[in-house]
């Protein structure tokens, strides 16, 4: 018998293990509990230069925002995430449980199906909808076709409008709830689920009394990941001329050059953004459920007839065609007629580079990402025997880079960088007689993935964090008690039980980064382009059709690392085994 399988027998033993007790005698190393900590600070450096920056408070300054811009932009802010939030948390979970919970004809397609639309840039699907449903679209233009009508002759939604935002941000971020939501709803037990069974509750009560408060921190972490992306968005809210927080500061700091005003006002969003994080910690409470491991029954699936069957089917159609078949199909339309130019050859020499940059950059920013996320989270665990909670409100202080528009992180690295920089230069050229040496971090990859790492490390955290939660304190203590390392542990125990989780976390922060604009533009290498600059640089110039190339690479390459995921997370949750109604 193997550690894991002893943990779990003695875990079902010592199921009230004083926590301290293990703590003690396993007497942890201080660099153990001083790693996390020193990563925290490392990730937060560049947001606490750019606070200390935005804490010299200008009254006069302050007065202008109010007096011009500033109600409506933080109106439309909180405006966009309530409904990004309400629209993404019902999507993802009503989805998750539905394909998770129920067996339709079509479900194991959908099931991968509907991870698809993460992979769209939020601007593109916003071009795309608004081309297809104004005035002058095609579905408009058709409907007077056939009926005659003329300009106010029908009613038709304004999808150029905040609705019409907020449906687009919508379909684009669903998948980060329902990602975590299905992962949450597959670790739960089929004993569990039977014993509400016997206790008289059907699947629906069982759903809302039993299954959603046990996955309630992963779907809060996917809401509040929606909420943020949502918040700092600044490709879709400016073509729709929908002025927020987020446009505001990019407008100001790249445009009007003043970027005092827009570090100030990153300050406000990084309250709204403690705000978010505050209220689901809250709204959860002091509440606290476990996995006791993976050995059990996972549970099966209640086979759908009728029209409760015709039903579920035609909702994961209507959903899917419209967050990727429909948008997908116009770019397709628009890139074969870009192929047939005869400067295809040209574009498709550019194309594999950007490819290549950009899968590079997102590899890389991904593994760091989770692999620091799952250090610190480890680590604050340790601490958490100690009630040290200061540690760990600091810990959770790195997720505030999320709520950052990208172009402002990349400003904090790039003051950060710059006096490094400048040392090294100043040492060889007065001790090695340099002449001009190359900058070691300034214009360089580093730089780069330092900006991505702070940026996207709540997208690692928070899906670390609520993997290791959910796993009971005792079974930790029951293999300390074997004598079993901080690393053993972590490496045979902790390891698989959330490695779906941290895959998870791989691939949003892959897919992220592919997407990323601001920082990207700011920090990369002389000539360095990637595939989201290039799509976005042809869309502003006019060259929609052109963008459609670079955009569908971003979606092909976004697939492959969610397909990988897809088939590590699919197990056998009652395949096969159905209950009847």
């Amino acid at each position: 018998m193997n550690i894991t399988q002893l943990m779990h027998s003695r875990a079902r033993i010592v199921p009230s293990l004083p926590t301290a007790s293990f703590s003690v005698k396993a007497g942890f190393w201080r660099w153990q509990r001083l790693l996390p900590l020193l990563l925290v600070l490392a990730l937060l450096l560049p947001l606490g230069v750019l606070l200390l920056y935005a804490l010299q408070f200008d009254l006069e300054r302050w007065t202008h925002m109010w007096n011009t811009f500033l109600p409506r932009a933080l109106g439309n802010t909180l405006t966009l995430i309530v409904g990004v939030g309400v629209g993404t948390g019902l999507l993802g979970t009503g989805f998750a449980w539905l394909l998770t919970a129920y067996e339709f004809p079509g479900r194991a397609w959908f099931d991968r199906l509907m991870l698809l639309p993460l992979a769209i840039p939020g601007f593109i699907m916003g071009f795309v909808y608004v081309t297809i449903f104004e005035y002058a679209g095609p579905v408009q233009t058709a409907l007077r076709g056939w009926f005659g009508w003329q300009r106010g002759d029908y009613w038709f939604p304004n999808i150029a409008s905040p609705a019409g935002l907020i449906l687009v941000l919508t379909l684009v971020l669903f998948p980060y709830v329902y990602m975590l939501a299905r992962t949450a709803f597959r670790e739960q037990l089929a004993s569990s689920i039977e014993a509400a069974r016997v206790m008289g509750y059907n699947r629906l009560h069982t759903f809302f009394r039993l299954v959603l408060p046990l996955a309630y921190p992963q779907i809060a972490a996917g809401i509040i990941l929606a909420m943020l992306e949502a918040m700092t968005d600044y490709g879709t809210v400016s073509y729709f001329s929908y002025p927020t927080l987020s446009e505001r500061i990019v407008v100001l700091w790249n445009t009007e050059f003043d970027p005092g005003t827009a570090t100030q006002l990153a300050l406000l969003m990084m309250v709204v953004a403690l705000c978010l994080i505050t209220l689901a910690r809250r709204v959860r409470g002091h509440a606290r459920f476990y996995q006791h491991g993976g050995q059990g029954r996972h549970m099966s699936r209640q086979a759908l007839r009728g029209w409760a069957r015709t039903g579920a089917v035609l909702a994961c159609l209507t959903l899917f065609g419209a967050s990727f078949v429909l948008p997908v199909s116009q770019l397709l339309l628009w890139a074969v007629g870009e192929l047939q130019k005869p400067t295809v050859g040209i574009l498709g020499e550019s194309i594999i580079t950007y490819s290549t940059n950009s899968v590079v950059l997102a590899g890389i920013s991904a593994l760091i990402v989770v692999f620091l996320s799952l250090l610190i989270v480890y680590g604050l665990r340790a601490t958490a025997v100690h009630r040290n909670r200061g540690n760990r409100r600091l810990a959770r202080m790195v997720t505030l880079g999320y709520a950052m528009p990208g172009a402002v992180v990349a400003a904090g690295v790039l003051v950060v960088v710059n006096p490094i920089d400048a040392a090294v230069t100043d040492f060889a050229t007065a001790f090695l007689g340099w002449v001009s040496p190359a900058y070691l971090l300034t214009g360089t990859v580093i730089a780069l993935i330092y900006a991505y790492v702070v940026r996207f490390m709540a997208v690692g955290f928070n899906s670390t964090d609520a993997s290791l939660e959910k796993i009971s304190p005792s079974m930790e203590g029951a293999a300390r008690t074997m004598g079993a390392g901080t690393w053993r542990i972590l490496r045979q125990i902790h390891a698989p039980l959330v490695s779906t989780g941290l895959a998870t976390g791989v691939i949003l922060v892959f897919v992220d980064v592919m997407k990323e604009l601001p920082a990207t533009l700011l920090l990369r290498p002389f000539g360095m382009d990637t595939l989201a600059l290039r799509t976005y640089f042809l869309s502003v110039e006019g060259w929609h059709r052109s963008a459609a190339i670079p955009a569908l690479m971003i979606l092909i390459i976004g697939l492959i690392p969610v397909f990988i995921l897809m088939r590590v997370g699919d197990n056998p949750i009652g395949k096969h085994r159905h209950t009847p109604e």
